[in-house]
């Protein structure tokens, strides 16, 4: 299995395409806003709806979901990039998530 090209939180660019990776209550419960949702799970089955010509930032809760969706995303073409340290990271940076279920967006 080789490297994926892992940044930091703060080196993913400003309004940048971010793939959260997690399944659907922990991307609901709170989230970097603006990402996109496809559970690793399911992505073999929804890939086919990202864009190719675009960086995609994949994020999980510490990293280790994202660097295999990263690394398979790579392999269909695409240009993808894993965020290190995942959504706990990117709160532990005091950069905002929001949730979809109307209470107080948490990282789980």
């Amino acid at each position: 299995m080789s490297n994926v090209e892992q940044v930091s939180v703060n080196e993913v660019p400003e309004g940048a395409f971010v793939l959260d990776v997690r399944e659907d209550y922990e991307f609901e419960a709170g989230h970097v806003p603006g990402a996109r949702h496809i559970p690793l799970g399911e992505l073999p089955l929804q890939y086919s709806e990202l864009d190719p010509d675009e960086d995609v930032y994949v994020i999980c809760r510490t990293g280790g979901r994202s660097a295999q969706a990263a690394l398979w995303l790579n392999a269909q073409g695409f240009t993808a990039i894993n965020v290190a340290g995942g959504s706990g990271a990117w709160i532990d940076a005091g950069k905002e998530i929001v949730s979809e279920n109307g209470q107080a967006p948490v990282i789980k």
